[in-house]
């Protein structure tokens, strides 16, 4: 046994130094470097040397700990949040003794000039010749890319440890280096257990190996499968919130978002790619160039190879490296190319090994914090001015001054609206009596928000209606498309948030002026409760935003009995719409007052108590079109093939914004298990074929599951398999590109392998001619479009009659037919149709009309369609009330055997 003992212990130590190679002993990350002894290297905490192992979050933790411990005096840690999963989220700020003693003043600093109604000029220039300047390295925000994180690690020692580097003491002295080392430690650890079970003797490099390719789910996302670099204007996830509020608290003059790409790519840093976001001030985008200059000369130096002002845009303001430019910072993003794992062949032959990609973070984040603090004043300078001109320039902007949210009936996506802005730092305000504004009366209750402030920028690129792309950028795009070449654009063209939300929005060209008070972060204020007594006999919960919905979730929780009246009504003079929610006390706990007391102070629902159910007009409480809500319990396909992100994001909006429990069942299982203890189950946006996974004989154990009661839901490309000829579960058809000018064309019949000979007169008929007959329609990167809504269908429930949704790739489905289905919402007609964004022009005109929900009954249950995902990454609050009807009402007009 001891002999066994001693042989696995050696056989670990030799798989942990599996990565090394003969030359590892030369290589260096800064030639030349000494290093004081004081500060602990990575290989005397860790075990090994950088780069030769893929850090976990808890060692990351480890190793920043023990250089808070060895100085004290030049290192603070702090932690910012925690993740779903319960693992620290922790940054630190590194500089010298004297800056870290008077951190806080450098806040109080840094938070003096970001509001010059408050901080003269004069001050403000005492305080950039005193406050040191700040550079924010942000790594890992995707688990799976890999080299940031130990790049921090690195970055950290060198600064603290390095006696042969000139740089190092300008950038201690006269900036502040804070560094997150990890933005995803939920993603990486799943990454990084995954590729030590695939890991065999040697670190292997070749692409296909069991290393380098991750299962469902990969490491990218967080605990909620989320793109958390698409998260930063919408605030969904912890790991972001809690990001958000640190550089609120700091302020941070340069940003970088260090990420990683394909491994056969080289190293991307700024400038960025076109097209620009037409907000940013001209300063920021002229400082990225001082940035991209200094990298270029240290990539020369060591003889890397890069590139700038491809690929990567900053259009979307959701992106980590874009959110803090509307803040005044320098943001940036740098991608490097990845080994994926310790060691990756690439395409010409040569292999990239992962002290290789740390390194490229190494050098441009020592690179980045060099010009930080060579340009310190010039930069503290810019910020102010930044704050100035902003103020400035909503001042003089006569068309979009003032932004009003009216006090209309969805006062549960306003005050969420309004409390998002406000921990985003916009400053809102709440009118606390009526007023009128360029000649509209709004009530009292109404949403202010002044473009006038310092976070203008913010303002306009969150809440206008449309940001263009450059003209001539779209022509150029448009040019390409035409000879089937790929467009650049990146990602959504389209992200107004109160379209999104599907709020009303207001502008005045002029401030309000009314008695208003500040608005709080709060994304849920607590309901109302009125007419309660101790004689009610009935409480009703109008349908008509997300606070009702969930108020019905944790109705249903708490075992209560509610029913939902289909129909509209009238009661003591007041309308109640459709869907309406019914609590008999009769039928419910002696207790049901205190319950659904404290359900409207949680849910932040509108409730209204009656000692009689007798009702003005409609349908009655005991008649027909009222059905009672069971508790359903819903299931979703989790795994392959569905795409991670639809998966995770409908997940989270059911269970984290409506807080109600979703079983994940790995899709094969849905083919052959017993579904009858599921009354609804959701099949995702799938990236690959649900006919792979599931086939006919998965579509065969739905379909006699829908038809004893079951309630199936599909969003986005699931269509492709609930449609399909095999399946059949919903009566539509996906469309090619319609083509009228080809529609007469044929195919020429083939003799001897020959066609007939055709003569070519101009380029525009060879262009006709090698143009395929039929194909899909082009993807759409991702607009906004207006849908409209058929108000007689329960599935309309409480929505409003115009709907805007995020249209994005290339399904278009034919409309069902009146004998199979309803279309229940369809986009609207081709000059109406598009919201915001940029849409091909063909796809405008095949969009119109099509179908966007559809509902089919099949026997005893149903069948819902969305042809475009509801819940994409969360942000499309005003379809959520939609997805809840198709959820909870759909169960309740279903009519399986209870």
């Amino acid at each position: 046994m001891i002999n066994y003992l001693k042989g696995a212990a050696a056989a670990l130590a030799l798989f942990a130094g599996a990565a090394a190679s003969a030359d590892d002993t030369a290589f260096e990350y800064w030639p030349g470097a000494n290093y004081a002894a004081s500060i602990p290297a990575i290989e005397t905490v860790l075990g090994y040397k950088s780069g030769d192992h893929i850090t976990t979050h808890a060692d990351t933790v480890r190793y920043f700990e023990a250089l808070a411990a060895a100085a004290p005096d030049r290192v603070k840690l702090f932690d910012y949040g925690k993740t779903w999963e319960g693992r620290r989220l922790i940054y630190a700020a590194i500089s010298s003794p004297e800056n870290i003693a008077k951190l806080d003043t450098f806040k109080a600093g840094m938070k003096a000039l970001t509001d010059p109604r408050k901080t003269n000029a004069a001050t403000a220039k005492q305080l950039v010749a005193d406050l040191p300047a700040s550079t924010w390295l942000a790594y890992g925000v995707h688990g799976n890319e890999i080299s940031s994180t130990d790049a921090a690690m690195m970055t950290a020692y060198h600064l603290l440890a390095s006696t042969g580097d000139a740089r190092v003491p300008q950038i201690m002295e006269d900036s502040i280096v804070f560094i997150a080392p990890m933005q995803n430690p939920d993603g990486r650890d799943r990454f990084v257990n995954r590729f030590r079970t695939a890991r065999g003797l040697v670190a292997d490099s070749d692409p296909i190996s069991a290393e380098h390719n991750e299962p469902w789910p990969s490491g990218r996302t967080n605990h909620y499968l989320f793109d958390m670099n698409r998260d930063w204007i919408v605030l969904t996830q912890p790991e972001t919130q809690g990001h958000v509020k640190a550089l609120q608290e700091w302020y941070p003059l340069v940003f970088v978002d260090l990420h990683e790409m394909g491994g056969n790519s080289s190293y991307y840093f700024a400038p960025e790619a076109v097209p620009f976001n037409p907000h940013l001030a001209k300063n920021q985008r002229d400082n990225l160039v001082m940035f991209g200059q200094n990298n270029a000369k240290w990539f020369d130096k060591f003889g890397k190879r890069y590139f700038t002002r491809d690929v990567f845009d900053a259009f979307y303001p959701g992106y980590g490296a874009s959110w803090p430019a509307y803040y005044g910072a320098i943001a940036m993003t740098y991608e490097q190319g990845s080994s994926r794992g310790l060691v990756y062949r690439r395409n010409d032959g040569s292999d990239l090994h992962y002290r290789d990609t740390v390194k490229g973070h190494f050098i441009t984040s020592l690179a980045t914090a060099e010009v930080t603090a060579k340009n310190r004043e010039k930069i503290l300078t810019d910020f102010y001015d930044y704050q100035v001109s902003g103020i400035s320039e909503g001042q003089k902007d006569k068309g979009f001054r003032s932004y009003i949210l009216p006090a209309t009936r969805d006062k549960a996506a306003n005050r969420k609206l309004a409390g998002l802005l406000v921990a985003q730092g916009v400053e809102v305000t709440q009118a606390t009596s009526g007023f009128k504004a360029c000649g509209v009366n709004y009530n009292a209750g109404a949403y202010i928000v002044d473009a006038a402030q310092p976070r203008k920028r913010m303002v306009h690129t969150l809440l206008d209606p449309q940001v263009d792309m450059d003209a001539d950028w779209v022509a150029e795009q448009e040019r390409l498309r035409a000879k089937n070449v790929n467009h650049d654009i990146y990602d959504v063209t389209a992200w107004s948030l109160p379209m999104m939300f599907n709020v009303e929005m207001n502008t005045c060209g002029k401030s309000v002026s009314t008695q208003t008070t500040s608005v709080s972060a709060d994304l849920i204020t607590p309901g109302t409760l009125n007419g309660a007594s101790d004689n009610n006999v009935v409480y009703m919960v109008p349908w008509n935003d997300a606070a009702a919905a969930r108020f019905l979730t944790a109705a249903l929780r708490a075992d209560l009995v509610v029913h939902a009246n289909s129909k509209s009504f009238i009661k003591n003079g007041k309308e109640y719409p459709e869907g309406t929610l019914i609590l008999n006390t009769s039928e419910n706990p002696a207790n049901l007052q205190a319950t659904v007391a404290r359900l409207v102070s949680e849910s932040g629902a509108n409730v209204v108590a009656s000692d009689s159910t007798w009702i003005d007009s409609g349908a009655d409480f005991g008649g027909r079109f009222v059905n009672r809500v069971h508790a359903p319990k819903i299931a979703i396909a989790w795994d392959e093939p569905t795409s991670q992100l639809s998966a995770g994001n409908t997940r989270f909006v059911i269970e984290r914004q409506f807080n109600y429990p979703v079983t994940a069942i790995r899709t094969p299982d849905l083919a052959r298990a017993n579904l009858s203890r599921y009354q609804v189950i959701i099949l995702p946006e799938a990236w690959g074929s649900y006919s792979d996974e599931l086939g006919e004989s998965g579509g065969e154990n739905l379909s006699d599951w829908v038809q004893k009661g079951g309630v199936l839901i599909g969003t986005g490309t699931a269509l492709q398999y609930l449609s399909s000829d095999a399946v059949g579960l919903l009566s539509v058809q996906r469309e090619a590109e319609a083509k009228p000018d080809l529609a007469e064309q044929t195919e020429a019949e083939v003799e001897n392998g020959k066609i007939p000979g055709t003569l070519i007169t101009s380029k525009e008929e060879l262009l006709s001619l090698i143009e395929p007959k039929s194909e899909e329609p082009d993807d759409v990167p991702g607009v906004i479009v207006k849908a409209s809504v058929d108000k007689d269908h329960w599935l309309a429930s409480g929505i409003a009659p115009e709907l805007n949704v995020l249209v994005r790739g290339q399904d278009i489905y034919s409309p069902i037919k009146l004998d199979a289905g309803t279309n229940v919402a369809w986009f609207k007609g081709p000059d109406e149709l598009l919201a915001s964004g940029y849409v091909w022009d063909e796809n405008r005109k095949q969009l119109a009309f099509k179908p966007f929900a559809i509902a089919e009954p099949k026997g005893r249950g149903m069948v819902i369609g969305f042809t475009q995902d509801p819940t994409v990454r969360a942000y499309l609050d005003g379809l959520n009330l939609m997805l809840m009807n198709a959820i909870f009402h759909g169960s309740a007009q279903a009519n399986p055997l209870r």
